[in-house]
């Protein structure tokens, strides 16, 4: 089986990315997450670029790492300057790693219009920087930056600066994308020609400026490349780097390539997941493999297929990457959509309520509701029309009051619910209209229902249904939602923005009840 060894770049390259800011702790924690998931290196970042970076290098040292060996990212010497004295050089050296990556240039361009360095100089620079790390004991990979724009702007050239990184001692030279502008074909001929000059190994590092940074990640393995470059969810600069959880996947699971450590494949969906969530970002439904929409179904005729045999519809099985498949509810399904989707309610295969059902569903959408990112709000709505829904709650009553006062916006919800046959009548203060019924809510539950204080609200999505009404349009609110260990979507529509949220609300709350009280009884 082929060994391909992954070499995540997140917290350095990744953190590139627009609106991506990792704290010191954020990146301590997600060095731990990569490395459980079988990650064999970790480039922690630059530590002469800023403190951040400088005390990951110190507080790295305590972390009990298994499996992935921590890499310190940094730059050729300086031009005219013995590398025993580049200060660069010396903090790749002081952060302590066994493994530190070089960066150098490629492209005889920047050579002499970035660096103002004359070619034999730049060659200098790389064979000089790499010997003395190798020569310090530490393990060098060589980043040939501009690399495929180097070769078709100055073939001899870019080849000789690899060369010499590889005499000079290198353990691998990683040819770059730098400008995510090359194609696949281009790719694989160049990685044939490095392999055939070079003794070390040869790695691939793309990013996704053309959207083929997958593509020519795995057209870099085919021809021989042995390390894989790239960041979780293919987050970084411009238009990203290569998403190392599809090339992982694709590898394992297409090629059947060795990649991170054994029985990890499933925990892809959870890290990506993790990811996000570290660097504050929205889950990207259509990703590949991991997404929430990437097993999802909403066609009856595909429904249909897939609830006979999931091949019919499925590339892959979901599990295989920790993810799960996923039955659409809207106007285009079919009872046979909705037979699958309520199989877990034990009704049988009653034609009469599945009519039922699919009516209601219709006519809601109608309405302005859409089911498809609000299956919590679909699992009641079939509790209902299956006569298998009491509610915990009723709500009797509700208000919100905005005003402008001295200290500025004030936002109070007041709530009056019927909960075990008492009245609550609680208030509470919020950001917004929201957030203030949101908490006066919890006030009034939770000393009934305390696992509520799992629930958190991590989305909120407003849109017009129809616009044309001007003001008095309808409004639908999408809400999502987690706790420990599951993420659901609910829904409310009214021409009334508060009323909306509160429906959505309502629904999440009542589904983070049922699904623990279907927890307590199993």
């Amino acid at each position: 089986m082929t060994r391909t060894s992954i070499y995540d770049t997140t917290l350095r390259d990744g953190s590139q990315g627009e609106g991506v800011n990792f704290s010191l702790q954020d990146k301590l924690l997600l060095t731990k997450r990569l490395d459980e998931l079988g990650v064999d290196f970790i480039e922690g970042g630059y530590p002469l670029s800023n403190p951040k970076d400088f005390e990951y290098f110190q507080a790295v040292r305590n972390l009990k790492l298994c499996h992935a060996k921590v890499v310190a990212f940094g730059m050729t010497r300086r031009k005219n300057s013995p590398p025993e004295n580049d200060i660069g050089l010396n903090a790749l050296l002081d952060s302590g790693t066994t493994h530190v990556t070089i960066v150098g240039k490629t492209w005889d361009f920047h050579v002499t219009e970035v660096l103002n360095a004359s070619l034999d100089e730049n060659v200098a620079m790389i064979a000089d920087s790499v010997r003395h790390c190798v020569e310090q004991g530490r393990t060098v990979f060589y980043d040939a930056e501009h690399f495929f724009d180097g070769l078709k702007a100055n073939r001899g050239y870019a080849l000789r600066t690899l060369r010499v990184a590889a005499e000079a001692g290198a353990s691998a030279v990683i040819l770059c994308d730098t400008n995510g502008g090359t194609m696949p074909e281009f790719v694989a001929d160049a990685v044939r020609q490095v392999r055939e000059l070079v003794p070390c190994e040869v790695g691939i590092h793309c990013h996704n400026d053309c959207d083929l940074a997958v593509a020519n990640t795995l057209a870099a393995v085919r021809a021989g490349a042995t390390q894989v470059q790239g960041t979780m969810n293919g987050i970084g600069e411009r238009c990203g780097n290569v998403d190392l959880v599809s090339v992982v996947a694709n590898l394992a699971v297409k090629y059947g390539h060795d990649v991170l450590v054994p029985g990890s494949l499933g925990r892809l969906t959870e890290a990506s997941r993790y990811v996000y969530e570290l660097a504050n970002m929205n889950f990207r439904n259509g990703q590949p493999f991991v997404g929430a929409s990437a097993f999802a179904h909403k066609g009856g005729m595909h429904t249909h297929a897939v609830a006979k045999n999931p091949t019919s519809y499925e590339h892959i099985e979901p599990t295989l990457v920790g993810n799960e498949r996923r039955l659409l509810v809207s106007e285009l399904s079919g009872q046979s959509t909705i037979l699958a989707k309520t199989t877990k309610y034990a009704v049988g295969h009653d034609k009469a309520l599945m009519t039922r059902i699919l009516t209601t569903v219709q006519d809601r959408e109608f309405a302005g509701y859409e089911y498809e990112a609000a299956e919590a709000s679909f699992d009641l709505l079939v509790k209902q029309a299956a006569g298998l829904y009491t509610p915990w709650f009723e709500r009797l009553a509700y208000r919100v009051n905005i005003e402008q006062g001295p200290a500025g916006l004030v936002t109070e919800a007041t709530v009056k619910l019927n909960v075990a046959g008492g009245v609550e009548h609680t208030v509470s203060e919020g950001d917004g209209p929201v957030n203030a019924l949101d908490a006066a809510m919890r006030k009034a539950l939770l000393p009934h229902f305390p696992r509520l204080d799992e629930l958190q609200l991590v989305d909120y999505k407003v849109r017009v249904v129809n616009s044309k009404a001007g003001t008095a349009a309808r409004v639908r609110v999408v809400i999502e939602s987690r706790d420990g260990d599951a993420i659901w979507g609910t829904v409310g529509v009214s021409e009334n923005v508060v009323e909306a949220s509160w429906l959505a609300l309502a629904d999440s709350i009542e589904y983070k009840l049922f699904k623990d009280a279907d927890e307590a009884a199993q």
